[in-house]
């Protein structure tokens, strides 16, 4: 059996969400029994695949640039038949095998559009009418994401398949608390449908309450922003002007692999109370590195969570602030939550991820 699968943002050299799924996803592909398949990997030219390959996958670079998917790589499959195709993080081509499947990563600019532009609405609106057209089946990585696909696009329960995506399990670290230093942290796009802005009028509220106290006194308690900025980030920009700690808010900006995991490592708390998700990827790499959370009970973070995070409604301030409170003075219960989301994390693995796929894939 001959399966394709657009290999184009797998080995992307600055990964987001979307990225690492695909580069996970086919990682651990490569790893598992997939006796049968003849594997083709379609990636831009010049990509070099950064795992060893089985001698029954391999690497079709499709050349051009302009149109890729739509064009160059809509005749590449026309030219060279496969028996399915899978699209894990971009759009199926108009011309495309009858037996395709695509992941449908969310569909948070239908719950909010007024974190998107309008292009980009548009663009989103058009690509997922149509890969949701197109394909045989689609991959969801949550309930949350099927009931979205149901409720907006009408599509039958029984052509989706939920897949969780994995997570890479750390060893469970000890107290994170230096004498000097509290690091409060999130990592993702610095953009409206993160709800940075309000994890900072919170985290203002909450230093507010530890000067009232006396509690912080001696330590440098930090709010650091990991990612790129995105739509709104204006809005950022100006709750970090207006706050009265703009000295304690750090920003990183994009950060490679290596500097994600040193800030995962010596953080106290992950903060992630965003609007909506998808999936949440990286609650998950902060539960893996031992970090206590705090999630939005909104989207698809609560089901994800599970009874690993402590979750707050994400447009409500005071409620992040006094969950920050809460988890700074309480060493135990940031100890609970961090063995709770390491037990949580049982349920997710990128091996399992890629074997569910599979048996979509040669169903």
């Amino acid at each position: 059996m001959k399966i394709g699968i657009d290999a184009s943002r797998a080995f992307a050299g600055r990964k987001t969400g979307t990225e690492e799924y695909s580069h996970q996803l086919l990682r651990h592909l490569s790893g598992i029994d997939t006796t049968g398949g003849e594997i083709f990997l379609y990636v831009k030219q010049g990509t070099r695949a950064d795992f060893a390959l089985p001698s029954n996958f391999s690497l079709r670079e499709v050349r051009g640039d302009f149109l890729w998917t739509q064009w160059h790589l809509a005749r590449e499959l026309r030219r060279n038949p496969v028996d399915a195709f899978f699209v894990p993080a971009h759009s199926v081509p108009f011309l495309h095998p009858r037996k395709s499947v695509v992941t449908v990563h969310g569909l948070e600019f239908k719950n909010h559009p007024d974190c998107y532009a309008r292009k980009e609405r548009i663009i989103l609106e058009i690509n997922t009418r149509l890969s949701i057209l197109f394909a045989a089946k689609i991959i969801v990585p949550s309930e949350n994401t099927k009931r979205d696909l149901m409720k907006f696009y009408k599509v039958p329960a029984e052509k989706i398949s939920v897949i969780y995506h994995g997570a890479s399990i750390m060893p469970v670290a000890g107290e994170r608390e230096s004498k000097n230093g509290f690091d409060i942290l999130f990592v993702g796009r610095l953009e409206r449908r993160k709800n940075v802005a309000r994890m900072i009028r919170a985290f203002d509220a909450f230093m507010q309450k530890l000067e009232e106290t006396s509690e912080a006194r001696g330590k440098n308690v930090r709010l650091i922003l990991a990612g790129k900025r995105g739509f709104g980030y204006e809005e950022i920009q100006e709750a970090i002007a207006r706050s009265e700690y703009g000295k304690n808010i750090m920003e990183k900006g994009y950060v490679s692999e290596k500097e994600k995991r040193e800030l995962y490592a010596n953080a106290d708390i992950f903060l992630f109370p965003t609007l909506a998700e998808g999936f949440g990827l990286p609650i998950l790499e902060a539960m893996s590195y031992g970090v206590p959370v705090v999630a939005s009970r909104s989207s698809a973070l609560a089901e994800i969570a599970g009874e690993g995070a402590l979750l707050v409604e994400p447009e409500d301030e005071s409620e992040i602030a006094l969950a920050l409170e809460k988890l700074f003075k309480n060493r135990e219960e940031r100890e609970g939550l961090i063995r709770r989301g390491y037990d949580n994390l049982q349920r997710f693995g990128w091996e399992k991820c890629a074997r569910e796929t599979w048996k979509v894939l040669t169903e």
